[in-house]
């Protein structure tokens, strides 16, 4: 069935008045978005291969920061370019304005936000002050954000002056109704700005909480024990009120101490060689990284042995465990190899009815 519009049939009228108008913007809309496509893989391509395993650097951030940004501002060009082919009413043209300004500014946003990130990342990571957290990087985004917004709405004609007023008075009702939050918020700040506590270091809050730290976000802190996968989640007003004994301050690197006693007719100079050799041997095993050698000294006349500490060094709090396993299953093979003895401890009891002192073991 046609209908006739104009004298034209139907299909024709369908092209002449629809169709046609819009195949040039669609064509130029479909090859900004191809354009902006490949713009944005070439730019994945390059950070994947030519920064892959370097250190961070301007070029990289700044690359980084423009990623997906090609295909927005190419659809941007595109549809400012359509509008241009086809005749809008004032209205749309209007609207359109207001959302290719839009996309503008929070295209521009989104490259400061991540190129600030990106900058304070780099900062942290290569100095030994602040540590790398969610917690400053989301709060620096959204103020980037939130300006991002304040502009467009001052290009939409939308006065910010009564909606600071309004944020002012507002913030107060909010800061009472979120008096735990916002306490969690100030604290998280204060525990990064304080370079008490950093990104790995290993803490003790209490005997059964203890963990190297994951994370600071806005309101938690994630720690997780060693050799075990949970996660322990702290509030961070409760961590920063608490007494936190930190393993990784003021180095990263610790000392063990292990209390060793052996009998009273050993050869010390024999047990102190021993002693080191296995030391030095078990260090260089399990942990590569630390150049401090061990170190053995004889402190006590025990009641059934001459007791002495062999300090070992790791660098890093996790080490020390296996260090300890594999150090005391070494020694105890070289000792037994050696004929040095390590005692039971003895008692001597001498009672007025015998004759002869009894040994209790």
């Amino acid at each position: 069935m046609k209908f006739s519009v104009l004298g034209v049939s139907g299909w024709d009228s369908l092209y002449e008045f629809i169709l046609k108008p819009l195949a040039a913007p669609a064509c130029v809309l479909l090859a900004a978005l191809v354009i902006g496509i490949a713009l944005n893989k070439m730019l994945n391509r390059r950070l994947a291969h030519h920064f892959a395993g370097e250190e961070v650097t301007w070029t990289y951030i700044f690359l980084n920061a423009i990623r997906g940004v090609p295909i927005s501002l190419t659809m941007v060009i595109g549809l400012y370019w359509s509008i241009d082919l086809i005749d809008v009413i004032q209205p749309f043209v209007k609207f359109f304005s207001y959302v290719l300004f839009a996309v503008i500014v929070l295209s521009i946003t989104r490259v400061i936000a991540r190129t600030v990130s990106g900058f304070v990342d780099m900062q942290m990571s290569r100095s030994s002050g602040l540590p790398k957290t969610t917690l400053l990087t989301t709060i620096v985004t959204v103020i980037i954000y939130a300006m991002g917004v304040l502009v467009i709405l001052q290009y939409y004609g939308i006065s910010i002056a009564p909606i600071l007023t309004a944020l002012g008075v507002g913030g107060m009702a909010v800061a009472l109704a979120l008096q735990e939050t916002l306490a969690n918020i100030f604290s998280g700040l204060h525990l990064i700005l304080s370079k008490q506590l950093r990104l790995g270091d290993y803490i003790r809050l209490s005997p059964t909480e203890e963990g190297r730290v994951t994370d600071i976000t806005w309101r938690f802190t994630t720690i997780v024990p060693v050799g075990d996968g949970n996660t322990v989640v702290i509030p961070n007003s409760k961590l920063a009120s608490a007494i936190i004994t930190n393993y990784s301050l003021p180095r990263r690197d610790i000392v063990i101490k292990l209390p060793i006693g052996v009998a009273y007719d050993s050869d010390l100079d024999l047990v102190e060689r021993v002693t080191l050799e296995v030391a030095t041997k078990v260090m260089e095993e399990v942990d590569e990284a630390i150049d401090i050698p061990p170190s053995v000294r004889f402190h006590t006349f025990g009641e059934s042995s001459i007791d002495f500490n062999v300090f070992l060094h790791s660098s890093n709090f996790d080490h020390q465990f296996i260090l300890k396993h594999e150090f005391i299953k070494a020694l105890t093979r070289r000792y037994r190899e050696e004929g040095i003895e390590i005692p039971y401890p003895v008692r001597t009891l001498l009672t007025p009815a015998a004759s002869e002192s009894t040994i209790v073991s």
